[in-house]
């Protein structure tokens, strides 16, 4: 019997869970989740006489230790600052380790390591990152083996609110952590556009954003994600001149954001003194960059509102985050919806056309949310295929080899999530420089 452990019982582990119990149903193995909040690791495994609760302080060394010990492949679903003291539990006790998060300084200075004792650390293993360095590369490498040459790449991703549950002027509402949407491209962006290199700072990111649009959506807003430059030599892509990997969002999300950020209301540093203060006072800074396209939105978040901001709040981060939660919740009802889509301009024996791949998945209802299943899905399905010895690899990985993506994406065919394939043969070459 084997056992499977997972750190972390929140909103993206729901359908992890639910997928591994299943998984260890049938084969006769064990799940053991564990979180700080026991009841809702309780909640989320419920009768599965296959997976058991354990409430556990991801800092208590001595517990951890235990638990990895205990454990065949672990999985983490952490915060991305305590992935590190979990990799550490792994390396002590020789346990491979997968998480969703993009893989940080620390993680990879323990390469030597992972290597020297034939583990599997796999990172970047969810969605976005994940499913889209899967899907672009096994299309990219598609297109290359066909003798094609990729002239320009955009890979878009975007978690967004169902068409039947969009009924708020931002167009959006909460379905992943909710912090982590508050500091989404903070970092900036770098990207290789016309054969130039471009790098946008936080306070222009959201202003003029590029468009997508996609039949039965619409028209979709896209904004540089982190560093794309790091990934041309991974899905090497070298001769492509134009390279981005995105984040989708309405349009009318991106307006109003911009000026929430420019405004410095997204400060996670600067300490603020919640004594007293209410929403009106805390955004003065806003009032200049209101105008007819964003007020809205602005509004409908109680910006302008004379009530006092959470008295817990320690920085501007912190009371965005409550308005966000609070105003942008999904009710139990609602859906969300991922969509991904990759543009490939491509040049092949003297003629010139358009790839695109396109995944939409729609969630269940505010727990079983597309987001979950998409961040969740691939972790469980990698986690599986390793134990099975189907990924025989070893060190420190993100799923950029075929050896990954490839049984990866079949298995996530099976459960239903698919690209839809299409392409657009040009008249002429584009207009654009190669």
């Amino acid at each position: 019997m084997k056992t499977m452990l997972l750190f972390g019982a929140g909103k993206s582990a729901t359908s992890l869970i639910r997928y591994l119990i299943d998984v260890c149903s049938a084969r006769e193995w064990q799940l053991t989740v564990a979180d700080t909040d026991l009841n809702l690791a309780l909640s989320k495994i419920g009768t599965a006489p296959s997976a058991k609760a354990v409430c556990l302080d991801a800092g208590d060394t001595t517990a951890r230790d235990t638990l990895v010990a205990s454990a065949d492949i672990v999985i983490s679903l952490l915060p991305p600052s305590l992935h590190y003291q979990v990799a550490l539990s792994c390396l002590k006790n020789n346990r491979h380790l997968l998480t969703a998060s993009y893989l940080d300084g620390p993680i990879r200075a323990l390469e030597p390591a992972i290597r020297e004792k034939g583990l599997l650390f796999l990172g970047e293993m969810g969605l976005d990152p994940g499913i889209d360095h899967m899907s672009a590369l096994q299309m990219v490498r598609r297109i290359q083996a066909e003798g094609g040459h990729i002239r320009r790449f955009f890979s878009h991703t975007g978690g967004l609110v169902a068409p039947d549950s969009d009924n708020n002027p931002w167009r959006y509402k909460i379905s992943w952590n909710p912090r982590n949407v508050v500091m989404a491209g903070a970092a900036g962006a770098t990207y290789r556009e016309n054969n130039r290199v471009v790098t946008r700072g936080y306070s222009a990111l959201f202003e003029k954003p590029g468009q997508v649009s996609l039949s039965g959506i619409g028209t979709l807003a896209w904004y540089p994600n982190r560093d794309s430059l790091a990934y041309i030599p991974l899905y090497g892509l070298e001769e492509a001149g134009t390279f981005i990997r995105t984040t989708l969002r309405y349009p009318a999300y991106c307006r109003a954001w911009s000026a929430i950020v420019n405004a410095g209301l997204t400060d996670d540093k600067t300490p603020v003194d919640p004594t007293g203060l209410s929403y009106a006072a805390w955004s003065t800074a806003l009032v200049p960059l209101v105008n007819t396209d964003n007020r809205e939105q602005l509004e409908f978040l109680g910006l302008f509102g004379p009530s006092l901001v959470p008295q817990s709040a320690r920085t501007s981060a912190d009371i965005l985050q409550h308005l966000l939660e609070t105003r942008l919740a999904m009710a139990p009802a609602d859906k969300d919806m991922i969509v991904m889509i990759h543009e490939l301009d491509v040049e092949q024996k003297g003629k010139t056309y358009s790839a695109r791949s396109t995944l939409v998945v729609k969630g269940e209802d505010s727990l079983h949310t597309a987001m979950a299943r998409t961040v969740g899905l691939p972790l469980g399905i990698a986690a599986v295929l390793v134990l099975d010895g189907r990924i025989p690899l070893t060190g420190l990985h993100i799923p950029i080899l075929p050896a990954i993506y490839e049984p990866v994406l079949e298995q996530l065919e099976r459960q239903g999530i698919r690209f839809e394939h299409s392409v657009t043969p040009h008249a002429t070459p584009p207009n654009t420089p190669s």
